[in-house]
């Protein structure tokens, strides 16, 4: 197995100019390599290079032009996290709410086993959630504010409280292990299936996971697609082989999600913010065009249009 070695600053910048690269100012390459971390960097260079065979840089290409694509996708992702985390929290709110409603406040009731699905295949699933659950309370009885408050004063930690300790990825499967009937409570208040929400909390999960670690997110994949929905019909998008090419496993298909899973006022202002974002990268860019980038992301050239589809268009194309 052949090792990677160490390469300082200045071998770095070699690196990149033996391919092709346009260094302007080695000084201030040098900074952004130390901060930012090459590995991470050369992460972005796939569009910029002559192919997938040659593996020099298309000519003219700068690294700032490079780092332009890679604070792009900063910015893209920090925005997106921002809107993440605001179908957490609606997502825990809805939960607690109307499990509490229906099987009590203390963890003693809401925690029962026969209050989630009986179906066989399920019950291995179920007994190691509920131990995470449980642990969590025991975790975060004395160390979370919140919780450590309800444990003193009453001696119990309501789910509306435990819920704010746990993860997306435990609320997601939370949802799975639900029965029937209050996975359509949920799911009503969202206007979509309980299946199709089955498929959406995992990859809203796995994207908020991505997000917090700063994964390459532009051209991000997610192993299972979404089915095909209204929008893809309304903004047009093209069919290969009768299959939409763009919204399916791709950064749109996240964002037909959180099309509805966001509020209307939420999913505008998120849209704004995305579009200030690429307008940002198509001035900075010159060797290569915005649209390639787009493609990567899988996001239709009328994205945008996503933001004003009312929920009374949709019933009627239904």
């Amino acid at each position: 197995m052949i090792e990677k070695q160490f390469k300082n600053l200045d071998e770095q910048v070699e690196i990149f100019k033996h391919k092709g690269m346009i260094i302007k100012d080695e000084k201030y390459t040098k900074q952004v390599l130390l901060r930012e971390n090459y590995f991470f960097l050369n992460g972005y260079r796939h569009l910029f290079l002559i192919s997938e065979t040659d593996k020099r840089f298309k000519e003219g290409t700068t690294f700032e032009e490079m780092y332009s694509l890679f604070l792009f996708d900063r910015s893209f992702r920090n925005v997106l996290f921002k809107y993440l985390l605001v179908i957490e929290n609606n997502l825990k709110s809805i939960t607690s709410y109307q499990l509490s409603k229906k099987y009590g406040y203390r963890e003693r009731d809401y925690l029962k086993p026969k209050n989630f699905t009986q179906e066989p295949q399920r019950q291995a699933q179920l007994d190691d959630l509920l131990k995470k659950m449980k642990r969590q309370i025991r975790v975060n009885g004395s160390q979370h504010s919140a919780t450590l408050h309800y444990v003193s004063n009453y001696g119990y930690i309501p789910l509306w409280i435990l819920v704010k300790v746990l993860s997306f990825g435990i609320v997601s499967e939370l949802f799975s292990v639900l029965k029937k009937e209050d996975q359509k409570d949920i799911a009503k208040v969202y206007e979509i299936s309980p299946e199709t929400m089955m498929v959406y909390l995992p990859i809203l999960a796995n994207y908020r996971n991505l997000c917090a670690h700063e994964d390459i997110l532009y051209e991000n994949k997610t192993q299972k697609s979404i089915d095909d929905t209204v929008f893809h019909q309304l903004l047009r998008i093209k069919k290969m082989d009768d299959e939409f090419i763009q919204g399916k496993n791709d950064l749109f298909a996240l964002i037909i999600i959180m099309k509805q899973m966001l509020s209307s006022e939420d999913f505008k202002n998120m849209t704004v913010e995305l579009d200030n974002i690429i307008e940002t990268l198509n001035y900075n860019l010159n060797t290569i065009e915005i649209g390639a980038v787009l493609n990567k992301m899988g996001f239709p050239i009328n994205w945008k249009d996503l933001a004003n589809i009312e929920r009374s268009r949709i019933d009627d194309e239904s």
